[in-house]
């Protein structure tokens, strides 16, 4: 199981954002954090090209911040040629691995300067993500030129029920040691953006592949670049107000 790391800090009972303010920042990785959505649309092309049949953008889309469960799924369920879920499976992951190692990845745009204002700020951080451990380790590898450090990180391999059940968020939460209510999770995928509200974090949505539709209490950005710390302490700040009960 992951849990925190070197880079742990303070906890969030040690700083400033502890009396009932921004805890935690909790960020999804692909499509979010990292421009990876490229890569598996080329990963399960190639598979469903193995299994007999074409794979579309359409398809894709599908499947934005699925578990590798439900990935291996779909795939079978489109396919011409039989597999079994362990091969589908190890075609997709290694072949990204294989990928991430070839390619030098890029980080969303905004997304090094937000993790650098919370990580100035004290304030804990975790990556989310239903990827493998092992591509989520490639990531992280692969971005290690920018320092990037989390508190703590959630892999597909750490929870029982993945996005777009609440146990990925719950777990991050919980490893920090943070109340969701006070966790600001910032997603790119309609399942993303529904595990972390069904977890009861502040979410924002940067939608990518996938649109997310705009509801009321949802805050949608064009991108990260669009995201700064005083956002995201003002939206922890009014949904605790809204939430507070009424004065006697």
């Amino acid at each position: 199981m992951s849990g925190p790391s070197p880079d742990a800090g303070p906890s969030p009972g040690a700083g400033p954002d502890a009396d009932g303010q921004l805890q935690a920042v909790l960020f999804d990785m692909d499509g979010l954090l990292v421009d990876t959505e490229p890569l598996w649309f080329e990963i399960e092309r190639a598979v469903m090209s193995r299994l007999g049949g074409e794979w579309t953008h359409e398809d894709q889309r599908a499947l934005v911040g699925s578990s590798l469960r439900r990935s291996v799924d779909y795939l079978l369920g489109r396919a011409s040629r039989p597999a079994s879920r362990d091969q589908v499976a190890g075609w997709l992951i290694g072949g990204m691995v294989e990928l991430l190692a070839k390619r030098e990845i890029e980080a969303m745009p905004g997304a090094l300067h937000l993790l650098a204002q919370v990580r100035a700020a004290g304030i804990a951080r975790a990556l989310v993500t239903s990827s493998e451990r092992v591509i989520m380790e490639a990531v992280l590898a692969s971005l290690a030129r920018h320092d990037i450090a989390f508190t703590v990180t959630v892999c597909g391999q750490d929870v029982r029920n993945p996005k777009p059940h609440p146990e990925p968020y719950l777990r991050a939460a919980a490893l920090i040691g943070a109340e969701p209510r006070y966790c600001v999770a910032l997603e790119d995928s309609p399942n993303g953006v529904a595990a972390a509200e069904a977890a009861g974090c502040v979410t924002i949505a940067v939608p990518g592949v996938a649109p997310v539709s705009p509801r009321p209490g949802r805050t949608v950005a064009a991108s990260l670049a669009h995201v700064d710390l005083d956002l995201l302490r003002s939206l922890v700040a009014s949904a605790a107000v809204t939430a507070a009960p009424p004065a006697s």
